[in-house]
């Protein structure tokens, strides 16, 4: 046997076993932005099968796999909320419900440090990129067979709803893809499909600027993200893609400028959030008609109401952790019912965090939200350190936590998705990688 024979065959186990953890993160990350697709196929006993299979085979890879990692490299705040979650226990008005709740978060996490561990930069931008262009793919495909052979709204399988006045956000399809949308895809939601249609343009941006695809295809799928989310006709996704895009700017801009010449960027970031706020508060009517929603924000307003006088009446430690609102136990019960529909947040990340974890959990999120921001934004505008002369050119790559995160804290203020699943799986993997990062100074595409 030759040498080069020889070495193939050593080099052969560790070349499949990458390639089944790349395909094994493709499904997670397929399954947290997508497991709507799941429980409308196969109905909520079937979406927890495959649940558990994805957390069971996450724990499974970080005992073979051993990744390197500490406790000095690991973000305090992410443990000090798992923490304050955890001991809500002790405090919670629904015990039972809360102890779904807090499983629920800590099986997300594990599955999200499989994640943040086990992959490196590049293996982290290819997986997410599969699981999106797969979620985009199907749910085009999907649309138009239902619009074009169906042509009818169709409901999730296994659900019955005979003698039932099914509410139009019910439907896993209105079917109305050639009429222009909106179109719901195969995660049953437009402002969920236009979330992750806006996570698609931001991935496969950076992979044509990173120059890890080729060019065709990836204008041919930036193009397609970018349709999907114009279908969708999402407002809440159209905000967040603005705030993305600004963000962008000021990043671009701060690394256009050496560390001590940034305060002029600082300053007219500053005044920019605070014109786009009043901005924002005095246009609501005129905004809301332009995107063709209703003056209370489809139903948002009064919700808020709801939690906020339901959050004062226990406003330092909450009610208990419970992810998931538990519609079966109080105060939950009719809480949040609209039209017909009982739905299970608040519709504001911030909101949500206060009502179960009170006003210490609000502080405690913070610090999580905005220190991995701090640790997104320096990775964005500064070089990497490589030695003493400052001189390495920018990752197209170190972009990518920013605007992800900039995304999912827009996204945080008109719905609680960062609690939860796959939001809640992002901003773990992005507040684990970039503390990494500090530390271990990883080349980034």
């Amino acid at each position: 046997m030759t040498t080069l024979a020889r070495s193939s065959l050593r080099h052969m186990p560790a070349v499949q076993s990458r390639f089944v953890v790349r395909a094994f993160a493709t499904l997670v990350f397929f399954s947290a932005l997508a497991g709507q697709f799941w429980r409308s196929l196969f109905g909520w006993w079937g979406y927890g099968a495959i649940a558990l299979v994805v957390v069971a085979g996450g724990i499974v890879a970080l005992v073979k796999l051993k990744p390197d990692w500490m406790w000095p490299r690991f973000p305090p705040s992410l443990v000090a909320f798992l923490g304050l979650a955890t001991l809500s226990l002790a405090w919670s008005f629904y015990l039972g419900a809360s102890l779904i709740g807090v499983t629920l978060q800590w099986a997300t996490t594990l599955t999200a440090l499989f994640l943040a561990l086990c992959l490196s930069w590049a293996e982290l931008l290819r997986t997410l990129s599969a699981a999106l262009r797969w979620i985009l793919a199907l749910s085009l495909v999907f649309e138009l067979i239902v619009a074009v052979f169906v042509r009818r709204a169709v409901l999730p399988f296994w659900v019955d709803y005979s003698g039932q006045d099914v509410p139009q956000s019910f439907y896993w399809s209105r079917g109305i893809l050639l009429q222009g949308g909106p179109i719901e895809g195969i995660v049953a939601n437009r402002n969920l499909l236009g979330f992750v249609a806006l996570i698609a343009v931001i991935v496969f941006a950076v992979q044509l600027t990173a120059g890890t695809v080729g060019r065709g295809w990836g204008w041919a799928w930036l193009g397609t993200g970018v349709l999907v989310l114009l279908l969708t006709r999402s407002a809440t996704v159209a905000l967040a893609a603005a705030a993305v895009a600004l963000a962008l700017v000021f990043a671009l801009w701060t690394r256009r400028r050496e560390p001590e010449r940034r305060r002029v960027v600082y300053g007219v970031a500053a005044a920019s959030v605070v014109v786009s706020g009043t901005g924002l508060a005095l246009l609501t009517p005129q905004l809301l008609t332009l995107l063709g929603k209703s003056a209370d924000l489809t139903g948002r307003l009064d919700i808020w109401r709801s939690v906020a006088g339901l959050a004062a009446e226990r406003p330092v430690f909450g009610w208990g952790w419970v992810s998931y609102w538990a519609p079966w136990v109080e105060p939950f019960q009719g809480l949040a019912v609209r039209r017909g529909v009982t739905y299970l947040q608040a519709h504001n990340a911030w909101l949500d965090v206060w009502l179960q974890l009170g006003v210490l959990g609000l502080i405690v999120f913070a610090a999580l939200v905005f220190s991995t921001l701090w640790r997104c934004w320096f990775l964005a505008v500064d070089r990497p350190r490589r030695g003493l002369a400052d001189t390495e050119p920018f990752a197209a790559s170190a972009l990518l936590p920013l605007l992800l995160l900039v995304a999912l804290i827009a996204q945080s203020l008109a719905e609680s998705r960062i609690l939860i699943e796959s939001g809640w799986l992002l901003l773990v993997v992005l507040a684990v990688t970039t503390k990494r990062q500090q530390a271990t100074n990883e080349r980034m595409p």
